[in-house]
């Protein structure tokens, strides 16, 4: 237990300590999050909020390696291709943390963020980070997949949550909590198998989320543009890490994933790109009912973490697959009594509830 301590503790102190220096850095070099179209906070906000994500986690990281030794042996023996796979996701996650830094200066345009999110899923892949073998739900056994379906699977997995997360990041600390309790999640999910070693690494994620949240908090101070895209390859490869979680994680992360998927079915079907922002988001479309911005980002962290808990007391993964799919109906039902309430209020006079910012890319985060 004091390994997780010292490796929470080391990347809450480092994530407390970069936001600051990340505020200050930002504004400096005028990278700064303006309001208008779907954006609706106040004054110019600092959205390098990436740096401490990614600052944080390597450094949370590199602490766990001095702290592994304080561990006991795992049950099954030791992994030969931990180390291989802890690799992997700290590169992949510079890279695309790196680069989303690059992005949050220049604001570069959708097909080199696409690029980039090809560029780490193959790193991820590389070191053993992928998608082999699923659990049956109807008849509980086993089926491993050819490698063809391995590279497309780990693919559509890993850059679904990059995106999933980047459209989530659209209000004050709703990415962050909800990332937070992935974390806590996956955390509980290593321990409770044995997986000690790479259980340090969500640890790591926690401490930084959680020293970014006082200040990513409605009203924010920092926004963490970039640092979404890193948070969610972070989410999509530790849930393969700890031992292919994806079940675990699309139950928790349900609601931004039937989200996301509604939104590519709505934008299509309309005739637009999936890279215009606008405000036909949950979030948003709550948000303009008039719930309070804070009371949204409070609800979201509760049914998530509800659905977190619901993992620990549901093993049958028939039940969890029943779970999932009654969350996607109930949100695509709410999504679409919202999206009709949202049609009519635009027929009005004077209304405008879309908000459609043609001159942002949807690619980047959505404050």
């Amino acid at each position: 237990m004091l390994a997780y301590l010292v490796v929470l503790g080391g990347s809450l102190g480092l994530s407390l300590i970069l936001t600051p220096v990340s505020i200050r850095l930002s504004r400096r070099l005028g990278i700064v999050a303006k309001p208008g179209g779907r954006r609706q906070h106040k004054g110019l906000v600092p959205k390098l909020g990436g740096l401490v994500v990614l600052g944080g986690f390597v450094g949370g990281a590199l602490l766990s390696l001095a702290v592994r030794g304080w561990l006991p042996p795992p049950p099954e023996g030791p992994d030969p291709k931990e180390m291989g796979r802890f690799v992997a996701v700290l590169v992949g996650a510079a890279l695309i943390g790196l680069f989303g830094l690059v992005d949050d200066w220049r604001e570069l345009g959708s097909r080199p963020q696409y690029l980039a999110q090809v560029i780490v899923t193959v790193v991820a892949i590389a070191g053993q980070v992928f998608i082999e073998r699923v659990g049956n739900p109807f008849t509980g056994g086993i089926t491993v997949f050819p490698w063809p379906m391995i590279w497309s699977l780990t693919l559509l997995w890993l850059m679904g949550m990059m995106n999933t997360v980047n459209f989530l990041d659209g209000l004050d600390g709703l990415a962050a909590g909800v990332g937070a309790i992935v974390s806590i999640v996956l955390v509980v999910h290593m321990l409770r198998v044995g997986q000690y070693g790479p259980a340090l690494l969500p640890a790591a994620l926690l401490g930084t989320l959680l020293g970014l949240l006082p200040f990513n908090f409605f009203p924010a101070r920092i926004h963490m543009g970039s640092g979404a895209v890193t948070l969610g390859f972070l989410i999509g490869t530790l849930s393969l890490v700890a031992g292919a979680r994806v079940a675990t994680v699309t139950l928790v992360m349900g609601i931004p994933i039937v989200d996301v998927a509604w939104q590519i079915l709505y934008r299509w079907r309309h005739g637009r790109s999936m890279n215009e922002g606008d405000r036909g988001h949950l979030h948003y479309r709550l948000q303009d009912l008039g719930l309070a911005q804070s009371r949204v980002v409070l609800g979201y962290w509760f049914f998530c973490a509800l659905l977190g808990a619901l993992t620990f007391v549901v093993s049958s993964r028939l039940y969890k697959a029943l779970a999932i799919v009654a969350l996607g109906v109930t949100v695509l039902l709410v999504l679409g009594w919202l999206s009709r309430r949202a049609e009519k209020r635009r027929l009005e006079p004077g209304q405008n509830t879309d908000l459609a910012d043609p001159s942002d890319d949807g690619t980047r985060n959505t404050h």
